[in-house]
């Protein structure tokens, strides 16, 4: 529950749209592949690195992890199909002889499928969320702000209080 606190006030908050729709896209890829892979530290450092909202990146780990479960037998078949794609022989043989090439461990067909399948989807991912994230602040945020119980909260002496605390 405290996550989910924290990705409201993250979408309450000032920050970028972009922060929080990077936030949700790399979090789709983190959570439809598996975990173990050198892929999974880029994306950690990435999310370190840049000023992506890590709320959000958790909450979308956590939503496409319950995805990726029943969709990693298409990952599956879809990796399987690119492994043993006759024209892609000589560059799997020739990238699996690299340390990298191990490292990557593209060669598990749910690993090469669910990284292709969140790859395809991330531009998708990164700008539907940025939308969303928009469409929440314009539309969703003004109008809870304009009840008159928020205001009366808002203009509390305990909750300027809390504001100060919380900062």
């Amino acid at each position: 529950m405290g996550l989910l606190a924290k990705l409201f006030k993250a979408l309450n908050s000032d920050d970028s749209p972009w922060q929080l729709a990077y936030g949700f896209a790399l979090g789709m890829i983190m959570g439809l592949t598996p975990f173990l892979g050198i892929h999974s530290l880029i994306l950690l450092f990435l999310v370190l690195f840049l000023r992506v909202n890590i709320s959000s990146f958790l909450v979308a780990w956590a939503v496409f992890s319950v995805i990726a479960i029943p969709a990693s037998y298409g990952f599956s078949s879809l990796g399987e199909t690119i492994l043993l794609s006759p024209s892609l022989e000589t560059l799997w043989t020739s990238f699996y002889g690299t340390t990298i090439g191990q490292l990557t461990q593209i060669y598990h067909t749910t690993t090469l499928g669910s990284l292709c399948i969140s790859i395809l989807f991330f531009p998708a991912i990164l700008l539907i969320s940025k939308k969303l994230v928009e469409e929440y602040r314009e539309r969703f945020m003004k109008w809870v702000n304009q009840w008159r119980i928020v205001q009366l909260i808002k203009g509390s002496r305990f909750f300027q209080l809390y504001q100060a605390i919380q900062e």
